[in-house]
């Protein structure tokens, strides 16, 4: 069998070490990955192998010719452009008249690919994947198999309530040729995202080979790399370590010298001619390159050198990793996560600072302390957005130098020229950091329009019907003081997808800003607020029946949380023809909005009691943002989200016989009857907003509402918006005749409870997948989670998008029994983390 080598990877997480060499030549023990790769085929028997290459190809190609010194042989198809995974080993078809494997030459791996070649003949299938378990499966690709291995479910990149098994695909194949038929030549084409779900969806015979034991890791980050290193010489990965094993857990290559004073601690690989001089002390895992020099008393702590490389005397190494031909001089410390490039540099006395990385052939002047990368700055951050967008402390996690980088992440990503308008709360941090975004965007080419600091619905309106080709809302969280909110938009007005969001982390993380040419530097324009406003009321005015509520005559009591929509809302009441009691109107720079739970609960009881002391129709709560509200009744009784969703569900189906009303799978089963009442449908959506968003724009979807006091409107625009959903709530009840505690009380009962679970990242993946398959029969369609249908009841149980926990929803036939239900299944997650 002929095995296809994929080796065409840029390795952009691996920057600086990748600058200059291809990801599959990084070295693992003294060795590139991929010659372990190719080790192993030959261990398996397989010595005829095909490389595709692309980034720096010359690089592999020089490295293993013809492959005669590893007893191989191999060829080279070259991509001109990249053309994905499928597309590339479709340029060898020629090459491949044979069922053949595929392997990645970037990942480590020792499975016994002889039982998956095996395991391909006995199934006769066309395609055989191997799978394997991971604590974290959300950056590979999730599989389901069903009892007999046939692949049923394929889910490419899942944030976490898509991940329904810790199941992934490895990138490891045994392929029939006939699969060459679904695609054609020199077109961009992937196995995973294309072709596998193709051949699931007719019906071909796929296979997942989940190998009983084996080793893995795709050395795709700086940490997995250094994994890898570390896996090998602790004797985790069954693949040979090239050099003399001499005790105590140590490899030398020959001619590596080691001084009778030095301090050696395994497991600890020294490269040919490597040299670890007097009271020099290494501690492992630790690998020393060929030719590279420890000099005498520095200590090395877990750390990589690569070859050619010098470590001055007293100098330290703590968890850092140091490229070819650099020169660490006299008493520098370098610390954890530190990465110095190719000839680089570092003077005496120097600090490299945690997570900081130094490009190739950089100086670093002696005694000076880098607390950011050089050249291009920092990446203290493991990933930039979590449900929330981009999150963090003042001045601490979000600086001012971060925003502009995120600014130009952000305009890298888009074609040059575009606008992009920013938007703002009111509070002076918020200022501070948008203007940091403000700065970055136009080096990058993009024209910024600064719409000062309208209410968010606003702004999104605003960005969705012009030429914008995205937008920016900086404000402070509305329940911590200390954290600022970046939120990005597309050109509709909407948050942008996964698939964007990893665009611009990975241009940030990478450090590769795209700095244009000062002709092409993008201009800044400052709206005026006034014609922003005024274009979102023309809009409003068209989908609001004015005159119907103006005969209303309502009576509110309204808090507007000291939020950007005070004077906006205020007019709009007014023209509704409300009488209107006013809390907390100020909106200062200075004024801060956010709320605790136990403060915001408190609010809404005050609300409560001067909205019923008043005898007013209703009172109504509006977040700082202008998207969320939080409703009293005229009885005086607080709705929580899920019944004001009842609420205005029942009214907008009143309205539109036969009408859509997308709400989340943790919405309440009284949904469903309220819909059957108006002959309506309810569409479940993911929790997440973008999902919520997105579905506004599906054909006959009426209403859209979160479950916490979010509504959007399609006929105007397909975002939350919190004004929006007040006057269309006036006006329902007056086209109705109704009072809004009428209402209430013709909703069908339901009765809910939750509950959250903790539970360490690495578990999360497997709690999924022993859920799935232990419920198998009871799941629900997926959407979000595993939802488990009781009949009368039901339990969602979703992981939490940004932190080491689940949440379990249930509901049942009472408040108690529902209680019961979301803490039953909470110890089922909890004893599957044993």
């Amino acid at each position: 069998m002929k095995a296809v080598v994929m080796a065409g990877g840029e390795g952009s997480r691996l920057r600086p070490l990748t600058i200059r060499r291809p990801k599959p030549m990084v070295p693992i023990v003294g060795k590139p990955v991929m010659e372990h790769i190719l080790n192993l085929l030959k261990r398996h028997g397989i010595t005829e192998v095909v490389v595709t290459v692309q980034y720096l190809a010359s690089n592999i190609e020089d490295y293993f010719g013809n492959g005669s010194q590893l007893g191989m042989r191999i060829t080279y198809s070259r991509e001109d452009v990249p053309l994905g995974t499928a597309g590339s080993v479709k340029n060898a078809e020629d090459q491949l008249t044979e069922p053949f494997l595929v392997i990645s030459g970037d990942a480590l791996t020792d499975y016994d690919l002889t039982e998956l070649i095996k395991y391909h003949n006995e199934k006769k299938s066309l395609a055989t994947l191997l799978l394997a378990h991971v604590h974290n499966p959300l950056e590979y690709g999730v599989i389901i198999t069903n009892e007999d291995g046939h692949i049923t479910q394929f889910l490419e990149k899942p944030s976490w309530g898509e991940v329904f098994s810790d199941t992934i695909n490895t990138g490891i194949y045994v392929l029939d040729p006939k699969v060459f038929s679904y695609f054609e030549r020199d077109k961009q084409f992937d196995f995973s995202q294309e072709l596998f779900p193709m051949m699931l969806k007719q019906g071909d015979p796929i296979y997942g080979y989940v190998a009983p034991e084996g080793y893995w890791c795709d050395v795709g980050s700086l940490s997995e790399y250094m994994r890898a290193n570390a896996d090998m010489l602790q004797h985790n990965v069954n693949l040979e370590i090239p050099a003399r094993h001499i005790g105590n857990n140590i490899w030398c290559e020959e001619g590596a010298e080691i001084h009778e004073d030095a301090q050696l601690y395994g497991p600890v690989y020294l490269g040919r001619d490597s040299k670890v001089r007097a009271g020099a002390i290494i501690h492992g895992p630790s690998m020393i390159g060929s030719y590279s020099i420890i000099d005498e008393r520095a200590q090395v702590d877990r750390s990589i050198v690569w070859n050619n490389s010098y470590i001055g005397d007293r100098a330290e190494l703590r968890g850092a990793i140091v490229g070819s031909s650099s020169n660490i001089k006299s008493k520098s410390v370098m610390f954890e996560g530190s990465v110095i490039g190719d000839n680089s540099i570092i003077q005496d006395g120097a600090i490299i600072q945690p997570n900081v990385k130094i490009w190739p052939d950089k100086e670093i002047e002696a005694g000076a302390v880098v607390n950011t990368s050089i050249i291009w700055g920092s990446q203290g951050r493991r990933g930039l957005f979590s449900r929330y967008g981009v999150t963090g402390l003042v001045n601490v996690d979000l600086t001012p130098e971060f925003a502009t980088k995120l600014g130009a992440a952000y305009g890298g990503i888009l074609p040059k020229g575009s606008i992009v308008c920013l938007n703002r709360d009111t509070h002076r941090t918020s200022r501070m950091i948008k203007r940091g975004i403000n700065a970055g965007m136009p080096s990058a080419g993009i024209n910024v329009h600064d719409i000062n600091q309208v209410p968010l619905p606003v702004a999104r309106y605003f960005i969705r019907t012009t030429e914008a080709a995205g937008g920016v809302h900086v404000s402070m969280s509305p329940v911590d003081q200390r954290v600022v909110e970046i939120k990005i938009f597309d050109q509709n007005g909407l948050d942008i997808n996964k698939t964007t969001e990893r665009k611009i982390e990975n241009l940030y993380f990478r450090e590769d800003f795209r700095r244009v040419y000062i002709d092409e530097i993008g201009a800044i324009d400052v709206l005026s607020t006034a014609s922003i406003e005024s274009h979102y009321l023309e809009g409003f005015n068209r989908v609001v029946d004015f005159e119907a509520v103006r005969r209303r005559k309502f009576q509110l009591v309204v808090d507007y949380a000291h939020g950007s929509t005070t004077a906006m809302f205020s007019k709009i009441l007014s023209d509704l023809g409300c009488e209107v009691i006013v809390l907390n109107s100020g909106s200062s720079e200075e004024s801060n909005a956010a709320r605790t739970p136990d403060e915001l609960a408190k609010d809404m009881q005050r609300l409560a009691t001067i909205s019923s002391a008043l005898n007013t129709d209703m009172g109504i709560r509006i977040d700082p943002s202008g998207e969320r509200i939080s409703v009293v009744d005229d009885r005086g009784r607080i709705l929580d989200g899920m019944k004001i969703l009842a609420v205005m569900t029942s009214l907008s189906l009143r309205r539109h016989r036969n009408g859509t009303v997308a709400a989340p799978v943790t919405a309440p089963s009284a949904l469903q009857h309220i819909a059957q009442r108006y002959d309506g449908n309810i569409q479940q959506t993911k929790v997440l907003p973008h999902a919520l968003m997105t579905a506004a724009g599906r054909e006959g979807v009426v209403l859209v509402g979160d479950g916490s006091g979010q509504f959007a409107f399609p006929e105007l625009h397909p975002a939350f918006d919190g004004m929006l959903a007040v006057a269309k709530l006036l006006e329902l009840l007056s086209t109705f005749e109704m009072r809004l505690s009428e209402v209430v009380d013709d909703l069908p009962a339901y009765y809910m409870s939750s509950t959250r679970v903790n539970c360490p990242w690495e578990n999360k993946g497997k709690v999924m997948r022993i859920l799935s398959e232990q419920y198998r029969e009871r799941r629900s369609k997926p959407i979000d989670g595993i939802k488990i249908d009781l009949g009368k009841e039901w339990v969602l149980i979703l992981p939490d998008a940004d932190g080491p926990f689940f949440h379990v929803f249930a509901e049942s036939v009472s408040n108690e029994q529902a209680q019961a239900l979301a803490e039953k299944y909470a110890r089922v997650v909890s004893g599957l983390q044993q």
